[in-house]
């Protein structure tokens, strides 16, 4: 990684094994089998890759759904919810029995939250992949040549990615959302050095809602995740605020040391 890009990698582990291809029903003829072994790594944002070899986007340009930091997302009212009615309601009970409405409805409920089921942020490979099935999104195991540049398409739901790529980002993302509660992965995107303010923001962007501030702050020190620095920092556009780093003797403390937050989706 540093000699591609020169970037240094925090923390690192090893995600899934995906493959695509031949498997069961698909023709012989077919493209063969690709597999592919993916990473979860973490790092700072703020250094930037030499310049024409890669950049950095949001994990929301690709799942703009999953973004609930200021409200909930249009695209869920506008885009998804009806065109996923409009599809469990087109593949009702067959000849066979096979499919059902309610499984349809049931699977959509439980994903995207609808018909009073509770948002799970961490749901965010099975939405992915019901969006698939749906063919809302092209499917995992679609084929596509690079647009300009090698930047992939975009449209009302995301932009889209080579092969089976956002496959691949949404079990990563699904990932961190779940970990950062058990583990503190969350300060490898942290500076030495942080405000409190700068850590929920860093928090909201992985989870995606937005997080009620004052509570917030009374877990992440109650728990003993943080301690003062001591110092203030005075350039930050309102009232000076107290710097903190992470506490590493938490490790010692607990088996769980994360940042257990109850994530609300506000509709």
């Amino acid at each position: 990684m540093r000699q591609r890009t020169g970037l240094e990698l925090g923390y690192v582990e090893q995600l899934y094994t995906f493959g695509n291809g031949i498997g069961d029903g698909v023709a012989a003829d077919a493209e063969p089998r690709t597999i592919s072994i993916a990473y979860l790594a973490l790092m700072l944002g703020a250094a930037e890759p030499p310049r024409g070899t890669c950049g950095w986007r949001s994990v929301y340009d690709y799942f703009p759904w999953e973004d609930w930091r200021n409200q909930r997302p249009d695209v869920l009212s506008r885009e998804i919810e009806p065109r996923l009615k409009a599809w469990a309601q087109a593949n009702t009970l067959n000849d066979n029995g096979v499919t059902s409405l309610l499984d349809l409805r049931e699977r959509a409920s439980i994903a995207f939250g609808l018909d009073g089921a509770r948002w799970d942020d961490e749901r965010v490979l099975d939405r992915f992949e019901l969006m698939c099935d749906a063919g809302l999104v092209p499917g995992a195991d679609t084929h596509r040549e690079p647009h300009e540049n090698g930047a992939s398409a975009e449209g009302a739901l995301g932009r889209a990615m080579l092969f089976d790529h956002c496959r691949i980002l949404a079990a990563a993302v699904g990932r961190l959302r779940g970990k950062i509660r058990y583990r503190p992965v969350v300060f490898e995107l942290m500076e030495p050095e942080f405000t409190l303010y700068d850590l929920q923001r860093t928090v909201e962007a992985i989870l995606g809602p937005h997080l009620h501030k004052q509570n917030f702050r009374r877990l992440v020190e109650s728990v003993g995740l943080v301690e003062p620095t001591g110092e203030i920092r005075t350039h930050t556009g309102g009232r000076p605020a107290r710097l903190y780093r992470f506490r590493r003797e938490v490790l010692m403390e607990r088996p769980a040391p994360g940042v257990r937050v109850k994530a609300v989706a506000r509709g």
